[in-house]
């Protein structure tokens, strides 16, 4: 199976119950009202949507639309019935100007390459209405390489001031920026770090971080990371294996 097809399968088996993928959700929620207030059939755009799983959260707050570039994520997310995805690249997305009250990327950008990436944001800031916001989640902290980095064919982890820079580079105002996943980050370190020291896997044997663990620690994981979501709706953190962005488009 082609590397990148064992990843979308992994992925796909995983996002609905996973505890990261809960944990997400759960940490995007708030910025999603935010950046919907007071817009009546706010359009938003997830760019590289992967299997379109997050459509279902965005659509909570809008139309919701998605576009990816791998096929079988594409054909995955059509027979669960999702709609509204198209095939495209982030580095030209198929859409006109000022097009979205809302634009998104969650965990695409970390792994593209640095000619790609900025041309994803510029794309972004493009179909974003003046006024619009974007929010972009990414690893963070490249002492946190490890396994799960070959899988997903990582190019770069963020620090919140590189993040920062790319997103006011494409002419995006800052109006938050954190970490996320604090919690969990003594047990990721050291799990990263034994990788590390011991070797990297192979793609193909390097997709064990999207297992979901049995049914107790998998819930117990995920109420942390409720408890950190209920931190996060008032305070920022210093540190974690992932940035969370929101940003704006000037008027």
């Amino acid at each position: 199976m082609p590397a990148v097809d064992q990843m979308v399968r992994a992925t796909a088996a995983a996002e609905a119950r996973h505890f990261w993928f809960r944990g997400f959700r759960r940490f995007v929620t708030p910025l999603l009202r935010q950046a919907t207030r007071g817009r009546t059939r706010a359009r938003i755009l997830d760019c590289g949507c992967g299997t379109g799983s997050n459509l279902a959260l965005l659509g909570r707050f809008g139309r919701a639309f998605g576009f990816d570039l791998t096929v079988l994520a594409l054909r995955i997310g059509r027979e669960a019935g999702r709609r509204g995805v198209v095939r495209a690249t982030v580095a030209a997305a198929p859409f006109p100007d000022d097009a979205f009250d809302v634009v998104t990327s969650f965990d695409v950008l970390y792994c593209l390459p640095t000619p790609v990436e900025r041309a994803a944001v510029a794309e972004m800031f493009r179909v974003t209405k003046p006024g619009g916001f974007a929010i972009v989640n990414a690893a963070a902290m490249d002492m946190l390489r490890g396994d799960h980095s070959v899988l997903v064919h990582e190019v770069r982890r963020y620090s919140r001031e590189s993040l920062r820079d790319l997103l006011i580079a494409a002419g995006f105002t800052v109006v938050r920026l954190t970490y996320t996943n604090a919690a969990l980050f003594p047990a990721v370190a050291l799990s990263r770090f034994l990788q590390r020291r011991r070797g990297l896997k192979a793609e193909d044997a390097a997709g064990g971080d999207m297992i979901v663990p049995p049914v107790p620690i998998n819930a117990a994981l995920a109420g942390v990371l409720w408890i950190e979501s209920l931190w996060l709706r008032s305070f920022d953190l210093p540190f974690g294996s992932s940035l969370l962005a929101l940003v704006r488009k000037p008027e």
